[in-house]
């Protein structure tokens, strides 16, 4: 460990409670309806989508229509998707003449992105045509993020509310998520992004020959030089709401640890701040919401301390490299020395790489630019449990009412201590509110490991996917399943996903 990786880790920190206030203030007056400085751009437009789609923007919703609304929405936008992927092949923007997804990956992609998980199965340069990466994916990255922040909102009204049983409208929240928080700060986003050279066009593959040979030439006894494709595309548009809306899914494969995705110290920074933004953001409109600004700080004190520690003990274990090695030889010491290095790129380091991973998955973003499968194992650890809790910020809306299920727990267990009957901001909590919370979290637990035993015993699609065998093949297939159900998307990379 450095100081000037300290710095920096005490840089990205403070820069995110620095956005924090203005962000959550302009949230709270978007979603509570009052005026904004972009209201006179955008009110037009929203009131032309309204009236296009047959939208009454003042009619209320019941909390169980607003579910249905979100669901029906879903599986609409679900189909679409996998659709596209189907026929991608005879549809436009496809200058590198890609075949059709497959079914079975088509339909893993659409699940997953249609749900801001956006778990990749996939090379996205190899797979997906520029038709399917914008049409497709960079909306469902955009409507997922905008329905996460309308659920939140409607959570928190439903905290705040007294004597009505109504929560809002969802397609007015998902609406005014889009186009007054998400679209502006994604505008200005890509550009600052494009000018740190984040590619965006439309041009085909390029093909380059490059200075290394490559197979030898039988009739002259030589070698030919080497050719490379270059893939390029709509970059910085996906990579800006990839990260803002904690969607996670990479135009490349190698997703921000590509230098066309994440080419500078700047760019890695700003796409770090743009995970936390909204998400911490929306503590501070919880406050503002239930005119209880100390408990919105409150929660985003817990948010923070977790983070901390999870970058803590990351950043200390990848700079003390793995003992084993350390242990084994010179040359393996000496490769130690300098912390592990393994799946990093070298102009972000350590400090950056432990950071942006503790980020990801504090965020359920899954955007990555190390490799986890190749983290200390207890810096691999990290990861895993912040996916597990899904509450240390967490993705946009998600991480909010998260860990607001843990704080109904809370306040029922602190009530039940001192005799006294639990409350949370004036309202009584009883039996039901308290099962529903424990429902949700044993719902999570059961997702995870029942397909995780499932997979460990079997060894037709379970171990046979593994490249890693004994604890560390366990770990791959327990994360991928905690990903999943973690809406994170994020992997170590040693499991073959891309199985029926």
């Amino acid at each position: 460990m450095t100081l000037n990786g300290w710095l920096q880790i005490a840089l990205f920190f403070g820069a995110v409670l620095l956005v924090t206030k203005p962000l959550g203030v302009f949230m709270a007056r978007v979603f509570s309806r009052e005026r904004t400085f972009l209201d006179p751009v955008l009110s037009p437009v929203e009131r032309l989508i309204y009236a296009v789609t047959r939208v009454d923007e003042l009619r209320e919703m019941r909390w169980t229509e607003y579910v249905a609304s979100l669901l029906v929405f879903s599986v609409v936008s679900m189909v679409a998707l996998y659709l596209i992927q189907r026929l991608q092949a005879v549809l436009p923007l496809n200058p590198q003449g890609l075949a059709a997804v497959p079914p079975a990956l088509a339909f893993n992609t659409a699940a997953s992105f249609t749900t801001n998980t956006n778990w990749q199965a996939y090379v996205g340069e190899a797979t997906m045509s520029y038709l399917t990466q914008m049409a497709g994916l960079a909306y469902h990255n955009f409507v997922s993020a905008a329905a996460g922040i309308a659920l939140a909102i409607a959570f928190v009204r439903g905290i705040a509310a007294k004597g009505r049983d109504t929560i809002g409208n969802f397609w007015v929240d998902m609406t005014r998520a889009g186009l007054w928080v998400l679209l502006p700060l994604c505008l200005v986003g890509a550009l600052v992004l494009v000018s740190q050279g984040v590619v965006q066009n439309l041009r085909p593959y390029d093909r380059v020959t490059t200075l290394e040979a490559s197979a030898a030439d039988g009739r002259r006894g030589g070698l030919q030089p080497a050719q490379q494709v270059i893939a390029q595309g709509p970059v910085a548009s996906q990579e800006v709401i990839k990260e803002l809306g904690t969607n996670g899914g990479g135009f490349f494969n190698a997703n921000s640890a590509h230098p066309f995705e994440n080419p500078t110290p700047l760019t890695n920074f700003l796409e770090m701040l743009m995970i936390f933004a909204i998400s911490s953001g929306l503590t501070y409109t919880l406050g503002r919401m239930t005119g209880s600004q100390k408990h919105g700080w409150a929660v985003w004190g817990a948010m923070a301390f977790l983070f901390l520690a999870g970058t803590t003990t990351a950043y200390w274990s990848e700079a003390r490299g793995n003992p084993i090695l350390a242990g084994t030889d010179q040359q393996a010491s000496a490769l130690q020395a300098g912390g592990n290095m393994e799946g990093k790129e070298c102009r972000f380091g350590i400090a950056n790489s432990a950071l942006f991973a503790t980020v990801t998955t504090a965020a359920s973003c899954g955007a990555v630019n190390s490799m986890h499968d190749s983290f200390t194992p207890l810096g691999g650890m990290v990861p895993l449990v912040n996916i597990m809790l899904e509450v240390i910020f967490g993705g946009v809306g998600a991480g909010l009412y998260g860990m607001l299920l843990f704080v109904v727990l809370a306040v029922f267990i602190a009530g039940l201590m001192v005799g006294r009957t639990p409350e949370y901001l004036g309202k009584k909590i009883q039996a039901f509110e308290v099962q529903m919370a424990m429902l949700a979290l044993l719902i999570l637990c059961a997702t995870i490991l029942t397909p995780s035993a499932i997979s460990v015993v079997s060894s037709s699609f379970g171990t046979s996917s593994l490249n890693n065998s004994g604890p560390h093949g366990l770990s791959e297939i327990l994360y991928a399943f905690v990903s999943a159900t973690g809406n994170n998307g994020s992997a170590f990379a040693g499991l073959n996903a891309n199985t029926d």
